[in-house]
């Protein structure tokens, strides 16, 4: 929530700009000297206006505006690193959106950590007609989260951002799994 900022000056005070019958009214002064205290946080605002929508600048509460209005994958729970690159690579996530290296992304910037993806089609090229068909006869997609403790992730969150993620028209399946160590450790 914004609001004044104590000390802040308008760098445009009213009173000097009212009309000469005003200049010696300490009412009216006061008044204005009060709307002056409402207008230097616009003027400061318009003045930084481009900070704003730099994801790296922008206040903590603007950088969770800008996630809506970009369209990202988050809940408002990420830290808020997390939440800028969120918002500084939305685009780049939305040009690659329904393939597999968008939907590794996707889970990646949420999580923290990159997913096993199978996907159950193919493609390969024959220099013969009636070439065997790559991949399975059934459409479908898993995605696998590898982590140290399962417990730590939501697996209705990743269910959430894989279904966000990839194409509306393939049946996935997501499991979040505990990362296999290292033999002899």
């Amino acid at each position: 929530m914004r609001g004044t900022a104590a000390g802040m000056a308008s760098p445009h005070p009213l009173g000097g700009q009212l009309p000469a019958v005003y200049a010696d009214d300490d009412f009216a002064q006061r008044f204005v000297e009060g709307l002056d205290v409402i207008l230097a946080p616009l003027f400061n605002v318009l003045d930084c206006l481009e900070s704003y929508f730099t994801p790296a600048l922008a206040p903590e509460d603007f950088v969770d505006w800008l996630t809506t209005w970009v369209g990202t994958e988050l809940d408002g729970t990420e830290p808020l690193a997390t939440r800028r690159r969120a918002v500084a690579t939305a685009v780049s996530l939305h040009r690659v959106r329904g393939t597999r290296r968008g939907l590794s992304d996707a889970v990646e910037l949420a999580f923290g950590v990159r997913p096993e993806i199978i996907e159950s089609g193919g493609a390969t090229w024959s220099r013969r007609p009636l070439g065997a068909f790559p991949g399975s006869p059934y459409p479908g997609l898993r995605v696998t989260l590898r982590v140290r403790d399962p417990a730590t992730v939501d697996p209705h969150r990743l269910h959430a951002v894989v279904a966000a993620a990839c194409p509306a028209h393939l049946p996935f399946a997501a499991e979040v799994t505990h990362l296999p160590t290292p033999e002899g450790t």
